[in-house]
């Protein structure tokens, strides 16, 4: 079994992301939040609205900059590389902290739009 991330299909910017996903990591399974059974996954519907959500092989759930971690650690080379350190415990706060603010803004970021938006 694949991990499988799940994307807010109403946000562009979203959509434009797990494109790339698509097309450069083919380790991984993509689906959107829409279409899938959130609760049977063990997904926090809460989280999903600030974080992108990764289930993975062994069931469990990683969100924000650890699902996309674990996204790029599936790419092949060089983005693998990018994926370990982003999931370092080293680099834990400010990626974090970097996911957040692009989350907070990813109506203002290329491909977004109003209704990438999150609620405050």
């Amino acid at each position: 079994m694949k991990p499988l991330a799940l994307y807010d299909a109403d946000c562009g910017f979203c959509t434009r992301w797990i494109g790339v996903v698509q097309r450069r990591v083919p380790g991984v399974a993509v689906a959107s939040l829409n279409h899938v059974d959130l609760a049977a996954l063990g997904v926090d519907p809460g989280r999903t609205e600030l974080e992108m959500p990764l289930v993975r092989p062994d069931g469990s759930v990683v969100y924000g900059h650890l699902a996309w971690a674990d996204i790029l650690r599936a790419a092949p080379a060089p983005a693998c590389w990018l994926g370990v350190v982003l999931g370092s415990r080293l680099l834990q706060r400010p990626a974090r902290g970097v996911y957040t603010w692009i989350a907070r803004h990813r109506h203002r970021l290329p491909g977004g739009t109003p209704a990438c938006s999150l609620n405050p």
